[in-house]
Order: structure tokens, then C-alpha cells, then sequence
């Protein structure tokens, strides 16, 4: 289970985020390409924008239920 106390600070302020537990894997990147992109650094996926839309925030919620390491969480205000 994601938590919000080891969020990685590049994800946008909101709901979404993702910890440190994220192995790379582009699952969520694949599932919601508007809001989650890979760090330059490398290694670990990020919201780089919260959902707008009844549609984007299906496709993030869908990518937190398909995360093999449940590194992405909804709480993260």
C-alpha cells in the first residue's frame, strides 16, 4: 500500500501520487499517459498531473488498482 509520507516531491499537488516503492514497471504510464510520466533521474513513475477529468481519474484509479507494488496512492491531498 502507497503512503503519502513516502511520496516522491516531483508528483503534483492532489490526490494521486506515487511512493517509493515504484519499480519502473510503466504500467501506469501506459494506462494514464496524461497524468503519470518517468522521472528524468530515472527509475520511478510520477504524477506529473492530476486528473481533470471523470475519465482521467477512471484511468489513474485503474493504474493504482494495476500496480503490481501498489506504489501509488489517492490520499495525497
Amino acid at each position: 500500500m502507497a503512503e503519502v509520507e513516502n511520496k516522491y516531491a516531483q508528483n503534483a499537488p492532489g490526490p494521486f501520487y506515487v511512493d517509493d516503492q515504484c519499480i519502473d514497471c510503466d504500467l501506469c504510464r501506459e494506462t494514464a499517459p496524461a497524468n503519470f510520466t518517468r522521472s528524468e533521474d530515472g527509475g520511478h513513475s510520477y504524477v506529473y498531473k492530476q486528473p481533470d477529468t471523470p475519465e482521467e481519474r477512471a484511468k489513474c484509479v485503474e493504474a493504482m488498482e494495476g500496480c503490481p507494488v501498489e506504489a501509488i496512492g489517492d490520499n495525497g491531498g
